[in-house]
């Protein structure tokens, strides 16, 4: 699934808010709201085609699925000065095991992730290494 030159991210969103299934009951949905500069600045960074792990904040706390950008370098429709970026998304597949948070931080392999190092950031970037590791672990 990983391709060359194709970036990993890590998308937090609370599941009351906009979960797992509203994304795939949807098709693409547009992932915006976004106001921390560095979360942003990752979005921006973002092509078509590159790979991220939709994340479960506050309930469950863990990755539960993968999703793929489908449209990039877009401004925020919530936003009226138009200075946010935006993205758009489409799930690739629910995880066969959920990822949880306290896994991730249990595991040294996975202590350097932008989510473990940045926890309050909502658009983290994924090293390869740390994007296999973790689809391993999904595996069970």
């Amino acid at each position: 699934m990983t391709k060359s030159g194709e970036n990993h991210w890590l998308l937090k969103s609370e599941p009351d808010t906009y979960g797992w299934d509203d994304l795939v009951a949807e098709g693409e949905g547009t992932w915006d709201g976004v106001r921390n500069h560095r979360a942003a600045n990752n979005l921006r960074a973002m092509k078509v085609g590159d790979h991220a792990f939709f994340y479960h904040s506050n309930e469950g706390k863990e990755i539960v699925g993968i999703v793929t950008v489908s449209k990039a370098g877009l401004t925020d429709p919530s936003d009226p000065e138009g200075k946010w970026a935006a993205v758009k998304v489409k799930p690739v597949r629910k995880l066969k095991r959920a990822v949880t948070l306290k896994e991730i931080k249990g595991d040294p392999a996975l202590a350097e992730m932008e989510v473990v190092k940045l926890s309050r950031l909502s658009v983290a970037e994924v090293r390869l290494s740390e994007w296999d590791y973790i689809l391993k672990l999904a595996e069970g």
